[in-house]
């Protein structure tokens, strides 16, 4: 394997040179190149069609064109996946190199890792930075559910790819941010049912009202779901709002919320013998007592923008925001949860000119705080026992503060970008069964980073990054265990933050030619990244429960490669391979075990591949999409997706099988005046390969197997009216 990844190492690079000497011999801008006359030149907008000329504000925390942010970063547009199936994350952003995706029982709980930051969590999400409008879902300690996040409502999904940490808290991974759909030009209302195998069913609406005061969008989504392995079943009430007004031409106002009430039951993960006997069977210490989530949540925020100048070269935004969260967990306990939580964030942003280059400063804090009491309880069969056996007040609070100047060395041509935060993450657990008893772990960092942007022409750049990431442990992995250094403390004093090093080097652009056959618009991405990894944070297995422990140090090399080509008019080729060499340079750890006189049992796992991260993955689909006429479009798309096998422990002592899926999706598009109708129909792998789709790493009991989904059908029907 690594030595695939050094021959594909030196094939980037030496594709890099080759394109920079063609590119920089080319006389003309492809955008303006054209082989036909003037006469025959047709201008269609490709609904499916990428560009970076799209403006995000993810990467940077200002206002870019991806061609100018020299990161790994990408946009999806809601129209790029409106035919899909949208349960979960995977569905719709499956094709993003770099970005893997490991679903849990085929709905919307999925594991997701970039660059292998977040493999690491067998439950929510880690070391990747969540965002809904901006505002984070991650939790104060970056733990994170996306009970909130409904396909339906969202209008674009912005994908920063690697080392984020100098900008946002515990994102060595990257940020994904999923932006409601307030962009709309009209009024509308629309009318969504989904339908599907294992007694899915979606329903809901969206409405949108624009005026010149303000612009408002409500959504409202129902999802219920049987699941296809047993007690796998789950239900959920979403709603989503945001309020925007404009007090005069140059300032916005913003108000924001959510709430989110549903239940999901867990089958659990199955040993080697029991996924081959029958991987839909539920585990059944899991099924026996009812193994479950219940949640509630709700969150509102406010935010102001505003800018002045005379070339609006001064920017501010400030956000405030309040969540209340209930939770009820049953598992080997019961527990119930509730959280209360306020978070702010503010940002300025200063635009000048030296001579001929553009410059820009922005200087910005956020701050979280989350507070609340959890109570334990014996769990009978998934219901609460009477007696209160643990009350617990756990408070996380972090408070970051970042820079970020980026100097235009050439005009129009190269940026340099250097920028830096400094985090502080505090956490204080209280027994207030036993007042005698609490603790306190702080954990702070300053990250820096530097990063180059060098534009060949308009349209392609070669960019490069080194940085540091700093990712303190969440809440749950700090829980103490009765082999640390001291196991009479609440929380564990062992266990130490995760700290990165990360370079990489891509290349990235979109060629548009418009007027030819073939090859009409080509987007690519090509990346190659290295990250070395002290003291990463691993879960382990120890009677029964999972607890958290540090690896001194792993490394990671990798290859990205993505392309999105218009091969003939309506014909699009997408393409995603990302390569993993992902080790543990150094370990030696408890294992858990115990010898014959009692004492731990220690192994050293150095050299070992770090498990639930695929060497080779890969997704290609072919699509077609035919306009009939200005009523009635086509559409058809076959998807691959490829992926090597995995380990599952860091002893690698088994692996889950590689597989690979082919999908078929195929729908119409049709407009009646101001009416508008949309019917979709899919098949999900359709030659029903079974395969683990999700790996519960280091599990003792060998129970380390998820089923990933198979064959399935859906159909889906959304019905929308636009007022004039």
């Amino acid at each position: 394997m690594r030595n695939c990844l050094n021959i594909l190492f030196r094939l980037f690079f030496s594709l890099l040179i080759s394109l920079s000497l063609q590119l920089f011999g080319q006389e003309k801008d492809p955008v303006l190149q054209d082989n036909q006359s003037d006469s025959s030149k047709v201008n269609v907008a490709d609904s499916l069609h990428y560009t970076l000329d799209e403006v995000v504000i993810t990467g940077t925390r200002s206002y870019k064109k991806l061609i100018d942010i020299p990161y790994a970063v990408q946009r999806i547009d809601n129209r790029s996946y409106r035919f899909n199936r949208t349960i979960g994350v995977n569905h719709v952003m499956g094709a993003i190199p770099g970005l893997f995706l490991q679903s849990r029982y085929g709905n919307h709980d999925v594991r997701i890792s970039i660059r292998g930051f977040g493999s690491r969590s067998n439950s929510g999400i880690r070391g990747v930075r969540i965002l809904l409008d901006g505002i984070p879902e991650s939790e104060p300690d970056g733990q994170t559910r996306i009970e909130a996040i409904d396909f339906n409502s969202i209008g674009t999904i912005e994908i920063v790819k690697g080392n984020a940490s100098s900008l946002y808290t515990n994102a060595p991974g990257g940020v994904i941010n999923f932006i409601n759909d307030i962009t709309f030009p009209k009024s509308f209302v629309v009318n969504f049912n989904e339908f599907g195998s294992y007694n899915l069913r979606r329903n809901g609406f969206k409405a949108g009202i624009r005026n010149n005061d303000y612009t408002f969008l409500l959504s409202y989504g129902y999802h219920n779901y049987r699941g296809y392995r047993a007690h796998g079943e789950d239900y959920w009430h979403i709603i989503n709002t945001v309020l925007e007004a404009k007090p005069n031409p140059n300032s916005q106002l913003q108000v924001l919320g959510y709430f989110v009430d549903g239940r999901i039951r867990l089958p659990g993960s199955l040993t080697r013998e029991q996924f081959d006997t029958d991987p839909f069977q539920a585990n059944s210490r899991d099924a026996d007592r009812d193994s479950k989530r219940l949640s509630k949540k709700g969150r509102v925020g406010l935010r102001f923008n505003s800018a002045w100048g005379s070339n609006r070269e001064n920017e501010i935004e400030l956000t405030t925001y309040g969540t209340i969260k209930y939770f009820e967990r049953a598992s080997g306990s019961f527990r119930v949860i509730n959280r209360f939580g306020l978070g702010a964030t503010a940002r300025y942003i200063r635009k000048y000119s030296l001579g001929e280059r553009r410059n820009e400063l922005s200087i910005g804090t956020d701050w979280q705080f989350q507070d609340g009491p959890i109570e334990f309880y014996q769990n009978i069969a998934g219901q609460r026992g009477d007696d209160l056996d643990q009350l617990q007040n756990k408070s996380i609070g972090n408070v970051g503060v970042y820079f970020q100047h980026t100097f235009n060395v050439l005009p129009n041509r190269m940026d340099f970008l250097f920028t830096g935060r400094y985090e502080k993450v505090n956490h204080d657990l209280d027994d207030q069964l036993f007042a005698v008893r609490n603790a306190s772990r702080r954990f702070e960092a300053f990250t820096p980073k530097i990063a180059l942007n060098y534009k060949l022409n308009p349209h392609v750049a070669l960019y490069g990054s080194a940085g540091r990431s700093f990712e303190s442990p969440a809440a749950n992995e700090l829980d103490n265990f009765p082999i640390s250094s001291d196991p009479f403390v609440l929380l564990n004093p062992d266990l130490k933050p995760q700290k990165s090093t990360h370079y990489e080097l891509g290349l990235k652009g979109n060629l548009l030619y418009r007027g030819t056959t073939f090859f009409n618009n080509i987007y690519f991405e090509v990346t190659a990244f290295h990250n070395s990894i002290r003291d990463e944070i691993v879960p382990f297995e120890l009677f029964g429960e999972v607890f958290f422990r540090n690896s001194a140090k792993t490394r990671r090399n990798g290859i990205e490669v993505g392309a999105n080509i218009e091969l003939l008019p309506g014909v699009r080729w997408e393409t995603a391979y990302t390569g993993s060499d992902f080790s543990y340079d150094n370990y030696t750890t408890l294992t858990g075990e115990f010898n014959e006189q009692g004492d731990p049992v220690e192994a050293d796992f150095s050299g070992n591949r770090v498990p639930s991260v695929p060497s080779h993955h890969l997704f290609s689909s072919l699509s077609y999409e035919h306009h009939f006429n200005r009523q009635l479009t086509g559409f058809g798309k076959v998807s691959y997706r490829s992926v090597s096998a995995m380990y599952v422990d860091d002893a690698n002592s088994d692996q889950a099988e590689s597989y690979r899926l082919l999908d078929v999706t195929s729908g119409m598009d049709i407009k009646l005046g101001e009416f508008n109708l949309l019917l979709a129909a899919g098949v999900n792998n359709i030659f029903d390969r079974t395969h683990a789709a999700f790996v519960n790493i280091n599990s003792l009991r060998g129970e380390f197997f998820e089923l990933g989904e198979p064959r399935n059908y859906y159909a889906s029907i959304r019905l929308g009216y636009t007022f004039d």
